[in-house]
């Protein structure tokens, strides 16, 4: 049996910003799955390592895939990862979970209860139509900064969902040879959309349809969510109450009818939903302090109502205290998990399945416009949970337990975070991890290795095997094979329209770094002779050529590959924060359709045929060290 699974849904880098082919604001960007593999790529690697070395040539590819449980198995490995490259999908308007989630009836309304199925569906069909005309493809009233859509999208979110309960079907799979964990590397993230309430990147909920399809599929009528992610899983909890209390209403009338004489009910007993998040009360949604909002984010009950949540809240920490913070608090998850499943536990159905809302986005390496209130989680908090939730699992469900991606912004703190995460998760018992294996060295030596100059269009996958140098340690040679397997196509931005200004995201700084030398000294209405060319072309303060621009920057800046290109990394050891600075990608590495373009970079680095209706503060642009001879 394959100690766990990995899911991977490649039709979810389809979904992707099109406003404007500027995209430094944008940090939930189809990169953040390459960035996932290579963590996945690593952690197998050294999984090899612990449970057995593999005697072939590390720089053999077929030596190392062999290692990965897609068939007949080497017997030197006794611990093989199963990876399934999944082309499942499901229909948003049919699929029973979807519904079950999304378009739960109200019988105090004749509203379509699908309508916001029908809408989502729309908004993605006609945005690109939309986007050519100058407006926005989502609608009024919903969070500009933080949710975007193209036509393509749809295939990315029904893929997303079709994935999850693919990995579902796999680990509540009756046969013992199955795989009974599973990671899914997916994208948009879920946890923040609520019945009908897209917002924070999020328009469908990825964990909570998938409890629902282990109900409805498989028979198991009690979950256990772990949100782990930065921010509260706002959308996660709204629809956990929901389901709760239609299935405490189901067990009042049944005891009801019971208690009056009637025979015995034969209505299927409810989904019931542990629901418990650790998260910073400060950071979105709770960032404007509206007291709603944060009350939900701070509410804990176990039973009343038949309601069953539990919100603790990060906290700073000194240097090695952390860890007492987790055994005091942190854990208290995990305990209150027990009580739930104590307190549930019937004769009819003793079934359980545990769920992790895996964002790795409280990361200390995650950027600080996201993460801006020094949480700074150690990496070796997602190794040490997921051990402490995978023994949860292992006495009450089976050893059955799903994670589901959700934030995560940083390639650095993905790449980490999943590294860590994975080998917790697939490891034998008897065997653990090394917190070395995750360092700030060992993990840029990774990012370090896997990056490749990509050639013009491309704007993530591994386009050709990157250089195996003899002299590298043999964990990043089988990481490098690894990865080329986990990323084997990769994905082009196509053309599209006109460009609309990028709104800053309500999930990152919304004050943006302006130059105050440049505010206070505008530059000359003409430009002197002594200037060059590209100074010339300068229309107006804030208003850049971009071939001008581009041919200056080709001059003065290195290639700026990293995991994935990220979107204004300068250093590729190095992740930049693209809404701290306001900085610019490499422009060398624009899609084909914007090479040579003479549009303007206005205000804010959008690409625009005239002025936004909105500007922005003023993209600094900032050039790298001349390379080296």
């Amino acid at each position: 049996m394959a100690s766990a699974s990995i899911f991977i849904q490649d039709v979810c880098y389809q979904h992707r910003y099109i406003r404007s082919r500027d995209t430094s604001l944008i940090v939930e960007r189809p990169e953040r799955l390459t960035a996932v593999k290579v963590g996945l790529a690593a952690a197998v690697a050294r999984i090899q390592d612990v449970v057995g070395k593999p005697t072939e040539d590390p720089n053999d590819l077929a030596a190392a895939l062999d290692k990965l449980t897609l068939g007949a198995q080497s017997s030197s490995v006794t611990a093989p990862i199963n990876v399934v490259h999944s082309s499942a999908t499901l229909d948003l308007l049919n699929h029973p979970a979807v519904q079950f989630t999304h378009a739960f009836p109200d019988h105090n309304t004749t509203q379509d209860s699908n309508e916001y199925l029908k809408n989502l569906k729309k908004w993605s069909e006609d945005s690109a139509e939309k986007i050519s005309k100058g407006d926005s493809e989502i609608p009024e009233g919903l969070a500009q900064g933080d949710l975007y859509l193209c036509p393509e999208s749809l295939n990315a979110i029904q893929g997303a969902l079709g994935t999850v309960c693919e990995s579902i079907d796999t680990v509540a799979d009756p046969d013992p040879s199955t795989s009974k964990r599973a990671f899914v590397a997916i994208r948009p993230p879920g946890h923040h959309c609520g019945e009908d309430t897209p917002s924070g990147f999020c328009f469908v909920n990825n964990v909570v349809v998938g409890a629902a399809h282990a109900h409805l599929k498989h028979g198991i009528n009690r979950v256990v969510i772990f949100d782990i992610d930065l921010h509260h899983g706002n959308g996660t909890q709204s629809l956990v109450w929901a389901i709760n209390a239609e299935a405490q209403r189901q067990r009042l009338e049944a005891e009801a009818r019971l208690e009056s004489g009637e025979p015995p009910s034969t209505i299927t007993p409810g989904l019931q939903i542990y629901y418990s998040s650790i998260h910073d009360i400060l950071s979105y949604p709770c960032e404007d302090g509206t007291p709603s909002i944060v009350q939900a984010a701070s509410v804990s009950i176990s039973g009343a109502h038949g309601q069953w949540i539990e919100n603790v809240h990060l906290r700073n920490y000194e240097s090695g205290g952390f860890w007492d913070l987790y055994e005091k608090d942190y854990k208290k998850i995990i305990r209150k998990a027990e009580e739930f499943v104590q307190s549930t536990a019937t004769n009819v159905n003793e079934d359980l399945l545990v769920i992790i809302s895996c964002g790795l986005d409280a990361s200390e390496h995650e950027y600080a416009s996201m993460s801006r209130h020094g949480r700074k989680v150690p990496t070796n908090f997602y190794a040490q949970f997921t051990k402490d939730a995978r023994a949860f699992a292992e006495k009450y469900a089976k050893g059955r337990m799903v994670s589901v991606l959700e934030g995560g912004y940083s390639d650095r703190a993905l790449t980490s975070g999943t590294f860590a995460h994975f080998c917790a998760l697939s490891l034998p018992e008897e065997h653990t991890w090394d917190e070395s294996w995750w360092n700030e060295d060992n993990i840029l030596k990774l990012q370090s290795a896997v990056k490749a100059k990509k050639p013009k269009g491309r704007a993530s996958g591994s386009l050709s095997a990157p250089l195996m140098d003899s002299e590298q340690e043999p964990w990043l040679r089988r990481t490098l094979s690894i990865f080329q397997y986990l990323e084997p196509v990769p994905f082009k931005n196509s053309k599209r329209g006109k460009s609309i200004p990028v709104e800053p995201s309500s999930r990152t700084l919304r004050q943006r770094k302006i130059d105050n030398a440049s505010a206070s000294n505008p530059p000359p209405a003409k430009p002197s002779p002594a200037k060059s060319k590209a100074t010339e072309k300068i229309t107006s303060p804030g208003t850049t050529n971009l071939s001008s621009l581009k041919s200056k920057a080709k001059e003065t800046m290195p290639n700026a590959g990293g995991i994935a290109e990220n979107n204004g990394a300068g250093d590729p050891d190095e992740d930049s924060d693209p809404s701290s600075t306001g900085s610019l990608s490499s422009l060398s590495s624009l899609p084909d359709s914007v090479q040579g373009d003479e549009r303007l970079v206005e205000g804010g680095g959008h690409l625009s045929n005239s002025a936004p209706s909105k500007k922005l503060p003023r993209v600094i642009l900032k050039l790298g060290p001349r390379p080296s001879s």
